[in-house]
C-alpha cells in the first residue's frame, strides 16, 4: 500500500519559529515528506527521519544527488496519525501517516550515502517500466 508519510513539529516546538515554505515564505511545521511505496511499517514513537547533509569536498555528481550523508535527524517521533481516504483521491495513496515530533538533538556520526539501487520496486513494482529504464541506461552508457 502506498503512503504519504508527513512529519511534523509539535505545536509547543519553539524550533520552529523560523521555518518558512521556500516557494511561499509561509511558515510551516512539517519537518519531512515521504512517498513510501514499500511494505515496510510505518513510523513508531523513537524514530528519529533521516537527515541528509553535502559534504563538499566528497560531493560527485556522477554518484550523488545531493546528498553525500545521512545521520538519524534531532527530532523524534512521539505520536502517530494514520488516515485512510473513503473516496478515490486521485493520488493512489492507501493511506495518509502524520507523526508528530519533538525536538530531541542528538550527536549521530554521519554515515555516507548507500551506492544507488534501482529495482522493479523503484517502479511501484511495475516491470515493463523497469525494463523501459534499463533500456535507457543502456543508450546513455553508448552515446
Amino acid at each position: 500500500m502506498r503512503k504519504y508519510i508527513i512529519f511534523q513539529a509539535n505545536e509547543d516546538a519553539k524550533e520552529m519559529k523560523d521555518w518558512k515554505l521556500e516557494h511561499t515564505q509561509a511558515i510551516t511545521w512539517i519537518l519531512a515528506e515521504n512517498w513510501d511505496s514499500s511494505n515496510s511499517p510505518i513510523p513508531e514513537p523513537g524514530y528519529r527521519p533521516s537527515e541528509y547533509i553535502q559534504v563538499a569536498e566528497e560531493y560527485d555528481p556522477q554518484k550523488h544527488g545531493w546528498s553525500t550523508h545521512y545521520k538519524p535527524g534531532d527530532w523524534e517521533v512521539e505520536r502517530v496519525e494514520e488516515y485512510f481516504p473513503d473516496l478515490p483521491t486521485g493520488t493512489n495513496f492507501g493511506m495518509v501517516v502524520i507523526c508528530y515530533c519533538k525536538y530531541a538533538p542528538i550527536d549521530a556520526p554521519l554515515k555516507p550515502m548507500p551506492d544507488r539501487i534501482v529495482s522493479a520496486d523503484s517502479f511501484g513494482g511495475d516491470e515493463t517500466k523497469y525494463q523501459e529504464y534499463l533500456e535507457s541506461q543502456k543508450v546513455a552508457t553508448t552515446v
